[in-house]
């Protein structure tokens, strides 16, 4: 595509030195650029000697009538380090076929801005002022900005960045990494790589911040210090605030050796719950890398030409991986297919990969989308992305679509911006659109391009090639991501870049019309679905609703869904996590311009249900007939309802138990009464219990009832008769054996003549005794009554006392 440019531009500017040909109906379409954005830049400046980075980000409201105000400016350069925040005002005018000129009025000068609109209410811009080659070119993207995260406290969850530059030699260098904000300003699980101009080091960090410095702009500033190689370093960026999830991330100090001049973003990870592993790459995902390679001749102002590459790399889930990959290298094409390779992702979404002899790291923000670098000198860095699910042919290629070059590695890549319109033809697609050029040796506005195409889905699903067939004419390879979005990279331009086209405007009487879930509610880990709805059919390409999500810990969605060209509502999956209160999520679709939101209650998962974790019975023995206590204990609270435990006895002619026992919501424990029958022999009895899978168990033994005790059955004195002093013995017999322990009868006498013991002892198993009756002397014949008494039995007995 670039003879083209390269043509143009020299015929141009001969024409017309450093001036801009205006666009035709020019303000027509002002509505399109409407409210408060960020933009970042990346570019190069030089004066036809020497060349050096150059980057800016900023902020404004555009009023959608041409005006701009609230602008904000911060810019760094070789020998400057950032340059404090400039405000600024301006002037825009959008044109019938959606590009746009824009000139500011910066403090201490003016630039102008060449830019195209996109479906989303995006623009994608260059410089526009270069000429005579001198000046600045370079490229960047304005995004509409949601005034309502810009705070500190917004800026929390896990995210993941990446950014790449030049140091003051114009040598390459990149980095790239992830850490959780905690929403106060300290950054944790911090984690990073860096390819220092051709070396690559982990990051090991000893410290990181940040801080919304400004909340009325959303802008702020953040440190990152770490050690890499043993070497301490610390690395200063300021920042704007695009969404909770994306900001555009500079580096802000002066530009040297140990501080090069990074660029690029920063986004909210959605990690998976358990965190990512290997089925986090799993299918297509197109990279689009921009490094600079030492080739023997050097580039405009520094060494080294700019190198540009893209391609679908192929997860399988589990490891192993294939690259399919063309490039502008050296100046030259070149391209490999289905490239073997290796990969390993860790829970943090830091992802080795190798392929061949080449080594890249990458570092996940979500599925199959990640900043990446490889380790060499080339030092290519960029981004990859899901591509859409189903096979590429030319009418997936099919509508308008606003292009630009990004990241211009030297000084001398023609940047452009511009609306393309695709018309998915079966057999050869045509493409024809209009483009705005910055080069060094001036702008161009209003050059024609025009273009033959053809998308194959395989061996490559998505690889596609372009003829240029107006001016000097040329080749180029592109790859879809999506209907809505594909990068290309030139075969013959000697300063390549990664082209990106993305879906333009849409019909007016498109917009995005509402966003459900459902369900609304559900308990963390599982998953609820989204739609989206058009209020009319989507336009040819299919439409790209960009998604977020407010809290990222608890509920993920897709970056982006696609509705498809004609219809009018797609469906995405919400995806959650374990919560440990109940907590509500805002999911958020954006498209054209218009955001809807729905709200998601993520709930904690109720407490596991508790188990039976003992049974007891008391007294575990029990003459049959009595009853004993069961009591059933739970491991926890039972639940809303009660927990029923089922019982149940081995032996129920022996013990009985009730058919189950409720505990009551809330208690762990309940009691139940075991009953018994009257048994022959001791006998054991298992009693159980079973609830919720588990089963106790406990054993009660049913006794025989004793023999009744025994009464007295006689008693008895040998002799009858005695004379007084003489003894006489005394028999007290049972009707039965004397229990254990023996049976004690109490002994009394009437009659003080003669005398007994208290009592005697039946020994345990015996059923008699004797005692001794002692008599005294009397002047007349007498008699004593002799009483024995046991367990409620009297028996008496006469003995005759003599003179």
């Amino acid at each position: 595509m670039r003879n083209l440019y390269a043509l143009l531009i020299v015929c141009f500017s001969i024409m017309f030195s450093s001036t801009v040909r205006g666009q035709t109906n020019t303000g027509v379409n002002d509505a399109e650029l409407k409210g408060d954005y960020a933009l970042t830049f990346n570019g190069m400046s030089g004066n036809g000697t020497i060349s050096s980075a150059f980057a800016a980000l900023g902020r404004f409201t555009a009023d959608g009538a041409g005006n701009l105000t609230n602008g904000e400016l911060v810019s760094n350069t070789v020998g400057a380090g950032a340059i404090s925040p400039r405000s600024f005002t301006g002037t825009y005018a959008i044109g019938a076929d959606h590009r746009g000129v824009m000139d500011l009025n910066i403090s201490g000068g003016t630039a102008r801005l060449a830019f195209a609109m996109m479906a989303n209410g995006n623009a994608q811009f260059i410089e526009f002022d270069a000429s005579g080659g001198t000046g600045t070119i370079g490229s960047g993207t304005m995004e509409k900005a949601d005034t309502t995260a810009f705070s500190t406290a917004r800026i929390a969850g896990d995210y993941a960045f990446g950014a790449a530059g030049f140091d003051n030699t114009t040598n390459r260098a990149a980095i790239a990494g992830r850490f959780t904000s905690n929403g106060t300003g300290t950054l944790t699980n911090a984690a990073g790589d860096v390819n220092a101009y051709g070396t690559d080091y982990m990051m090991n960090f000893t410290s990181a911040t940040y801080t919304v410095s400004n909340a009325s702009i959303g802008r702020g500033t953040m440190t990152l210090a770490f050690t890499f190689g043993g070497t301490p370093d610390t690395m200063n960026f300021v920042f704007y605030i695009v969404n909770s999830a994306k900001l555009f991330i500079m580096e802000s100090d002066p530009v040297s050796t140990a501080t090069p001049l990074l660029n690029g973003a920063l986004l909210q990870q959605q990690i998976p719950a358990g965190g990512f592993s290997n089925t986090s790459l799993n299918g297509n995902m197109v990279i689009y890398l921009t490094g600079r390679s030492t080739c023997g001749t050097g580039g405009t102002g520094g060494s080294g030409v700019p190198k540009a590459g893209a391609g679908v790399l192929t997860a399988n889930g589990s490891g192993a991986l294939s690259l399919t990959w063309d490039e502008n290298y050296c100046r030259a094409p070149n391209s490999f297919t289905d490239a073997a390779g290796t990969y390993s992702v860790a829970t943090n979404g830091r992802t080795s990969i190798t392929i061949g002899g080449n080594v890249l790291v990458a570092y996940l923000v979500s599925l199959n989308q990640a900043f990446l670098f490889d380790f060499d000198s080339n030092v290519l860095f960029g981004f990859g992305e899901s591509q859409a699910a189903g096979s590429f042919n030319n009418g997936a290629l099919k509508g308008m679509y606003a292009g630009y070059a990004t990241n211009p590695a030297d000084f001398g890549v023609a940047v452009f911006s511009g609306e393309f319109s695709a018309d998915g033809a079966t057999t050869t697609g045509n493409i024809t659109g209009t483009e705005d050029i910055g080069a060094p040796s001036g702008p161009v506005s209003g050059a024609a391009f025009k273009a033959t195409y053809s998308v194959g889905s395989s061996p490559t699903n998505g690889r596609g090639t372009m003829t240029v067939t107006s001016g000097t004419g040329g080749n180029a390879v592109f790859y879809m991501i999506s209907p809505s979005k594909f990068v290309a990279v030139s075969q013959n331009d000697p300063n390549p870049a990664v082209l990106d086209f993305e879906l333009s405007s849409t019909p007016a009487s498109v917009s995005l019309s509402s966003l459900s879930l459902n369900p609304t509610s559900v308990m963390g880990g599982n998953s609820s679905t989204g739609t989206l709805t058009l209020s009319g059919p989507a336009p040819a390409g299919g439409a790209q609703v960009t998604l977020s999500s407010s809290d990222t810990a608890a509920a993920r969605v897709p970056a982006s869904v696609t509705v498809a060209a004609g219809a009018t509502s797609a469906t995405f999956t919400v995806n959650t996590s374990a919560v440990a209160a109940s907590t509500t999520v805002t999911i958020s679709a954006a498209y054209s311009g218009v955001i809807k939101s729905a709200s998601l209650t993520v709930t904690p998962a109720p407490p596991a249900p508790p188990t039976l974790s003992s049974l007891t019975l008391s007294p575990s023995s029990v003459t049959g007939g009595n009853s004993s206590t069961g009591t059933i204990t739970l491991s926890g609270p039972a639940p809303t309802g009660g927990a029923q435990v089922t019982l149940s006895s081995n032996n129920t002619a022996a013990a009985r138990v009730p058919a189950s026992v409720t505990v009551a919501a809330g208690a762990t424990s309940a009691s139940f009464t075991v009953s018994t029958s009257a048994v022959s022999t001791s006998t054991a009895v298992i009693v159980s219990a079973t609830y919720s899978g588990a089963t106790r168990s406990a054993s009660l033994t049913v006794t025989p009832a004793p023999p009744p005790p025994p009464t007295l059955a006689t008693l008895t004195l040998n002799p009858a008769n005695v004379f007084g002093g003489q003894s006489s013995t005394g028999t007290v017999t049972l009707t039965g054996p004397a229990p254990a322990g023996g049976a004690q009868v109490f002994l009394s006498s009437d009659n003080g003549a003669a005398s007994v013991p208290s009592s005697v002892i039946v020994p345990a198993g015996a059923t008699s005794a004797t005692f001794t009756v002692n008599t005294s002397f009397v002047v007349i014949s007498t008699s004593a009554t002799i009483s024995a008494s046991y367990n409620g039995t009297t028996r008496t007995a006469t003995l005759g006392i003599l003179l």
